[in-house]
């Protein structure tokens, strides 16, 4: 019966690469069963800089050996987390062609993409390196494989930034399927703009939740109702003892079609000359002064949050943003040092999918070095 399955099992998965690879693959691999098989080595790169993410990758080549019977010599050219050069190859991948041809599809899509969204939260990192990172990703992903990818990824690129910046970087994720990535066996996260709705008010559900999950720490949403500022203060006034632990923040969500309460152009100004004076010369388009004192979760609107719970003695009260927070958006709201405890995200997954295509080349057959007229560079270089 075990032998039954295990046949079984290997026949799904065979037919499975069948229908999800190029089918000029899968013509090649019959063409070469035929003719005789040859040992060839692969070069894969990628267009654009990156941030090495081999693991998934490297893990499902190594399953597709294992039940093919074969041995492929899968070689990184860097290790996890390294940056990777446009047109450096990232892999070199030798083995037999019957086995090889039909596997560069479905390889190739569990590399690009994590490449990109980790070069992504690595930049977020960096330039906010004193402010912790939630991966908000899986609501964006195109299914539960992109979301395995992405937070993998966001882990990736954090730890680099980490490493090489002292950045916090990501703390957690909002799932728990792909919470083990950041060191956790869990998601994060409290409530979203529905259970303020369930409730009637920011405070009612902030009491809610409270009461259903009495030890845990509390964020509350407060842009429900374009009332950030006084129902910040009313959960903060309702539950003093979290505030005063730190265990009570506000998240401001605020979309990008009005200001927050208590602010207009004018007044946005006015916040930022008052905590970053001259900080407003320092845009370089539109969309940079937007997210210095437009409208939604601005510069302005993140130091005139702080004020008003500083002011009420709620210094403690930690301030979570989201709402877009790109790597752009992240490198002005660091040169503003704006005041930012954690910041909820899922913009580190690629705005330009083209950008996320990795490429293969075979550059050698039974040994002898042969690539595709241009695709010299990818040739292994004498050590």
């Amino acid at each position: 019966m075990n032998e039954l399955t295990a046949t079984t099992r290997k026949s799904a998965i065979e037919q499975s690469i069948a229908d999800h690879t190029d089918q000029y693959f899968n013509r090649t691999k019959k063409v070469v069963q035929k003719f005789g098989d040859k040992t060839v080595t692969y070069a894969v790169f990628m267009r654009r800089p990156v941030i090495f993410c081999p693991r998934l990758m490297v893990e499902w080549m190594t399953e597709i050996a294992s039940l093919r019977g074969q041995s492929f010599e899968v070689e990184p050219c860097f290790n996890e987390g390294d940056w990777v050069g446009a047109g450096e190859p990232l892999f070199y991948i030798t083995g037999s062609f019957v086995d090889l041809a039909d596997l560069e599809t479905l390889y190739l899509q569990k590399i690009g993409p994590a490449c990109v969204a980790a070069y992504n939260a690595y930049l977020m990192c960096c330039h906010m390196p004193d402010t912790a990172f939630l991966a908000m990703d899986a609501r964006h992903s195109a299914g539960a494989e992109m979301a395995e990818m992405m937070a993998y990824a966001a882990s990736v690129g954090s730890r680099a930034a980490q490493t090489e910046h002292g950045a916090i970087g990501f703390i957690g994720n909002a799932n728990n399927s792909t919470a083990h990535y950041f060191g956790n066996n869990r998601g994060m996260g409290t409530m979203p703009h529905a259970l303020i709705g369930y409730a009637g008010s920011t405070l009612r559900a902030a009491e809610m939740f409270v009461e259903s999950y009495p030890d845990e720490p509390l964020t509350v949403l407060v842009d429900y109702f374009g009332q950030e500022i006084t129902d910040a203060l009313a959960v903060c006034r309702r539950f003093p003892e979290m505030a005063a632990e730190g265990r009570l923040s506000v998240r401001m969500d605020t979309h990008g079609g009005r200001f927050i309460e208590g602010l207009d152009p004018a007044q946005s100004y006015a916040v930022l000359e008052r905590n970053m004076p001259k900080g407003i010369r320092q845009y370089r388009s539109e969309q940079e002064l937007k997210w210095l004192v437009g409208t939604g979760v601005s510069a302005a609107a993140i130091y005139y949050m702080r004020e008003q719970l500083d002011e009420a003695g709620f210094d403690k009260v930690r301030i979570v943003a989201s709402s877009g927070f790109s790597a752009d958006k992240c490198s002005v709201m660091g040169s503003m040092k704006a005041p930012i405890d954690v910041i909820g995200t899922g913009s580190f997954l690629p705005e330009s999918w083209s950008e996320t295509y990795a490429t293969a080349d075979v550059i050698s057959y039974d040994g002898v070095p042969s690539v595709k007229l241009g695709r010299e560079f990818l040739l292994k270089k004498d050590k």
